[in-house]
């Protein structure tokens, strides 16, 4: 069944949203999506503040 705009909005409205928070990285516990993650971050950092 096709959704209207009005139904698809209510659905996304009960979906998880994201939040900025703090985590610890682990270099010992991380696998290769972490480590992927946090050269991601760090270069988007980089870009943020420019160094």
């Amino acid at each position: 069944m096709k959704k209207n705009g009005n139904e698809w909005h209510e659905e996304v409205g009960k979906l998880p949203t994201a939040r900025s928070e703090d985590v610890e990285y682990a270099e010992e516990l991380a696998d290769a999506d972490d480590r992927e993650a946090q050269e991601r971050a760090d270069a988007a950092e980089e870009r943020v503040t420019g160094e």
